[in-house]
């Protein structure tokens, strides 16, 4: 039998000593904690020479590699150099393996986990290899060495920074005791500790030991991950009960007995009779697939995962500067001419944060959190200047949304409609883009089949399909033409709408190619069968212009208006009480939403918005939808990701807010008396024939 002992400057409540089977031989493996008591460690290590196979360090110093420098700890030296007879080892060699595993194997298994994830080293030396790995995946790295170990109130955010501190402050760290320094017992002041503080707030990934960690409370941890090794029972409950959402052991459990990282490289040295430093990085892969170990990926309270998303919104009119101080005094008390000055000059406003989002759980556990991001263009300055003018200032808000932490942006309103409609955003952006467009196609459908089947004015096929005829005005653009593809799927007739004669050619042989028995009709004019319509779908980019006469729709008609700004305003819907009108199809979010007012009821928000927060729930971060051509399947595959992670259909609302039951009913039977009305004036008269006068003849 082989004997390991792991001689830990930590606590002496966690020794142990146990005997296992480890890589087919017998071994008995021992832990003395010594509460940071050098001398007593060295007396343990002079005693245990003599007795063991191998003495493993705990809790010591290593020495670490920063940049292409190495640096050699002179305490955590001279305890190894006391031990003459047999191996000793810190476990780093193991240490920096397995830590560099548990990052790829989480980025891997997990979808993209770190993808700009906000992470905090509370010991970046140490872990600059780490750290390395990291920045594969994220640039939000902030390092607490400073702070902790030298009282210096400055975070690092940067590995070349990292390096620099390293190499100025060695000779100080190499010479001092290994618990002078060490984060858990450093006297750190008030203000130190409130920088540490708020920077493990913000972050969502900690990296350190338990030791670092554990006395941080529910405020710091609440639904972060931690990166972190040997982690029991015990102590996972702990972090439980203070939120923890995730907890990456980069330490295998090998055992009924966790063990540190030292104890089993000492057991492999052991095993395989070698010395510290003999072992290659063959011997350890054939190990770890000997043993078929791999990081432990914990989830304390069942499985939680939090993404970060972040979505452009900018104002529709003047009257939403009413919403933002401090231009809300502004546009209360100013007159016209000093608006349009104040329109102008917000077009040229850097972008900023106008509401945090938080409260979206999907029922797969995965939550989500984000920013609404402004952008202070209305329409009106968005197509007054040209498109770059437009992509520099999206550029600006996607780096920012990096900073927060965002994995993904989305675009809303006439941000994704200028130029070529987020291509060339998402080709100069630092994180993904997608416009909404596939969400907003399927939702603005989704809300028409579901108002037009709770006004019970139309009838359904055999075949499931709508007996009647649907318009799309608009029907080339993004959104238009996938709504038309869907509606000629599910109504009988469709009639495509556009001032672009030959895209319109273009758009039916598509169409045909996947829906042959397809009836359609094709127009430029709106208004020329707008009387005959059962649906119609408004996608224009008119900013505001007349799309159609509302008093030549047919009574009973449902009108969604995916257009932004509206296609219908709130004057023309007034004129026509037996007509439903829509604000597309908006989502209800899973969850309880914490977020500033948009215009929507709770917990809604617009199907572009749901969008990007679906792909964020998913882990797909990810170019999904740009340009003005949208993917049939990317509609399909939005819409089954979003029933997946709990979207659904709003309350149908319209300019007035949310319809009611008693409203359709109401809409429902003011169309029926319309319809009674106009089927009396188009029935055709019935001549009444009087009986003619005839005159006596003269014969009579």
């Amino acid at each position: 039998m082989k004997t390991v002992v792991s001689i830990s400057l930590g606590s002496d409540a966690l020794d142990y000593d146990f005997q296992t089977r480890f890589l087919d031989q017998d071994f008995r493996v021992i832990r003395f904690g010594v509460n940071k008591d050098l001398d007593k460690a060295e007396r343990l290590i002079k005693d245990w020479q003599n007795k063991a196979d191998v003495i493993g360090l705990g809790k010591v110093r290593e020495h670490y590699s920063v940049g292409t420098r190495n640096f050699v700890q002179k305490t955590t030296q001279q305890l190894e150099s006391l031990v003459k007879k047999i191996p000793v080892t810190t476990g780093s060699a193991l240490r920096g393996i397995l830590n560099e595993w548990a990052i790829r194997h989480t980025q891997i298994t997990e979808n993209n986990f770190f993808n700009n994830s906000r992470v905090i080293f509370f010991n970046g030396v140490t872990n600059y290899k780490a750290a390395n790995v990291l920045h594969e995946f994220t640039d939000n790295l902030s390092f607490a060495d400073p702070v902790i170990q030298l009282g210096v109130p400055k975070l690092l955010t940067s590995l070349k920074a990292l390096e620099l501190y390293a190499a100025g402050t060695h000779p100080l760290n190499k010479w001092s005791p290994p618990h002078v320094l060490s984060p858990s017992v450093a006297p750190i002041k008030d203000w130190n500790r409130f920088i540490v503080k708020k920077a493990t707030q913000k972050a969502d990934v900690i990296a350190g030991s338990y030791e670092d960690i554990e006395h941080f409370s529910l405020e710091e941890l609440a639904g972060k991950t931690l990166l972190t090794s040997t982690i029991s029972d015990q102590r996972l409950e702990l972090l439980r009960e203070k939120g923890v959402n995730m907890v990456i052991d980069i330490c295998p459990q090998l055992f009924e007995v966790n063990v540190g990282v030292n104890v089993i490289e000492a057991m492999i040295l052991a095993a395989l009779n070698k010395k510290q430093g003999e072992l290659t990085y063959d011997d350890y892969l054939e190990i770890l697939e000997t043993l078929e170990a791999e990081p432990r990926v914990l989830y304390p309270s069942g499985y939680k995962r939090m993404n970060r998303f972040a979505f452009v919104i900018h104002p529709l009119s003047q009257q939403y500067f009413r919403n933002a101080k401090p231009l809300d005094l502004i546009a209360q008390y100013s007159p016209p001419v000093v608006m349009n000055t104040v329109e102008k000059a917000m077009a040229y406003a850097p972008p900023f944060v106008y509401s945090h989002v938080k409260g979206i759980k999907s029922p797969t556990g995965d939550e989500a959190e984000g920013w609404l991001i402004t952008v202070g263009g209305t329409p009106k300055e968005i197509m007054a200047h040209s498109p770059e003018f437009t992509y520099r200032r999206l550029l600006a808000a996607a780096k920012l949304a990096k900073k927060l932490g965002a994995q993904i942006m989305g675009l809303g309103a006439f941000t994704k409609v200028v130029g070529d409609a987020g291509i060339t955003v998402a080709k100069r952006a630092p994180l993904p883009i997608t416009t909404g467009n596939s969400y907003s196609a399927s939702g603005a459908l989704w809300a028409a089949n579901d108002a037009a089947r709770r006004l019970g004015l139309v009838d359904i096929n055999k075949k499931g399909k709508v007996k009647g005829n649907a318009m799309v005005v608009g029907a080339t653009g993004a959104i238009g033409s996938v709504c038309a593809r869907l509606l000629a799927k599910a109504v009988e007739e469709i009639y495509l709408v556009a001032p672009e004669t030959a895209k319109l050619l273009s758009l039916k042989e598509d169409i045909l190619l996947e829906t042959p028995e397809a009836k359609i009709h094709l127009s430029t004019n709106a208004n020329k069968n707008l009387s005959d319509m059962d649906m119609i779908v408004t996608a224009t980019s008119g900013a505001g212009k007349k799309i159609l006469d509302i008093m030549k729709v047919k009574p009973g008609c449902v009108i969604t208006d995916v257009a932004r700004p509206l296609d219908i305003p709130a004057s023309e819907v007034a004129k026509r009480p037996d007509v439903l009108v829509i604000e597309s199809g908006e989502i209800e979010l899973p969850g309880n939403i914490q977020m500033k007012n948009i215009g929507l009821p709770e917990n809604v928000a617009y199907a572009c918005l749901a969008e990007t927060i679906v792909l964020a729930l998913e882990g797909r971060f990810e170019n999904f939808t740009l340009g003005r051509n949208i993917e049939w399947e990317k509609v399909k595959e939005i819409y089954q990701m979003g029933l997946k992670h709990g979207m659904k259909l709003a309350a149908i609302s319209g300019v007035s807010g949310v319809y009611s039951d008693e409203d359709l009913a109401r809409i429902r039977q003011f169309a029926l008396e319309a319809r009674a009305k106009l089927e009396v004036k188009q029935r055709p008269k019935v001549l009444e024939m009087k009986p003619r006068r005839t005159t006596k003849s003269a014969a009579s």
